[in-house]
């Protein structure tokens, strides 16, 4: 796979993930509680059923928008802020004017 096709799959993969409204509630959320929380934490913060919570944390994280790191049975879920602006960045920036 070429360069460009990675960079092609890797913005897919964010703006696919960035469709949909709860997932940037989520990445908001994350950002303004400094990066990390719980999946209870998260789960705690949306009128939605934890099954539904836990597929968008899985889009974000399949995106690489959050990583993920199992603390016992806890997961806790860090903002990837460098990828989101790397990738969704580089596209806005084509658009930026000259």
């Amino acid at each position: 796979m070429s360069r460009a096709e990675k960079e092609l799959r890797a913005l897919d993969l964010v703006m696919a993930a960035l469709a949909h409204h709860t997932r940037r509630h989520v990445l908001l959320v994350l950002k303004a509680r400094g990066g990390a929380m719980t999946a209870g934490e998260i789960a705690g913060r949306f009128s939605c059923r934890w099954p539904t919570v836990t597929r968008h944390l899985n889009v974000l994280q399949e995106a690489g928008l959050v990583q993920v790191e199992q603390r016992g049975r806890e997961r806790s879920y860090q903002l990837n802020e460098p990828l989101l602006n790397e990738t969704a960045g580089r596209w806005i920036r084509r658009f930026a004017p000259k």
